[in-house]
């Protein structure tokens, strides 16, 4: 199974059926908050509706096509971060990220996504990662600015949120650009 730590507080973890019940309750105790820009609340409404999501998130890992990853702080699920999928012939893939509504604001999400950049550009060998972020949520846009994504434009109508289309930005680094500035040095 995929682990990767962090720092001395924090992992990634791949998550298992056994995460169902945490995952859905970190969930459902940031419903109101992440319904702002997450589409797919509304079809996550018990445990066993986590514990699908998972089931499907393991068999994207099995046939190497990416795969989603608990972010652990001091054992505790604080969010998740994943590869929607990887194009292998292009040797590229997208990340998408979520974090609960109390471990916002401590910088969780910015190390999660560096960690993932760094797998992805060391261990997989990928050349170019996509971050898409809808325009107005100016929040979650900040965390591929402070590692180094360029914004490469934007998205019109991009995905259905609810009641109404939004717009994406689309934030793009490349494996040359990494390796040149260091971004995970700290």
């Amino acid at each position: 199974m995929f682990t990767y730590k962090i720092n001395e507080d924090t992992e990634l973890r791949l998550l298992e059926v056994r995460h169902a019940e945490a995952l859905f309750a970190l969930t459902d105790e940031s419903r109101s908050y992440l319904k702002e820009w997450l589409p797919w609340l509304d079809f996550t409404q018990t445990v066993n509706d986590s514990k699908q999501y998972i089931e499907g998130t393991l068999k994207q890992f099995s046939s190497n096509n990416g795969f989603q990853a608990g972010i652990w702080y001091k054992g505790e699920l604080a969010g998740v971060i994943g590869l929607h999928s990887i194009n292998w012939a292009n040797q590229s893939t997208s990340i998408g990220y979520w974090l609960g509504k109390k471990f916002q604001g401590n910088g969780f999400m910015t190390i999660a996504c560096k960690a993932l950049v760094d797998y992805c550009f060391s261990e997989l060998k990928l050349n170019r990662i996509e971050i898409r972020v809808a325009t107005e949520n100016v929040k979650s846009q900040k965390i591929p600015q402070r590692i180094g994504f360029q914004k490469e434009g934007c998205i019109r109508n991009a995905e259905w949120l609810y009641d109404k289309f939004v717009d994406h930005y689309v934030f793009g680094l490349l494996r040359e650009e990494y390796n040149n500035k260091e971004l995970l040095s700290e």
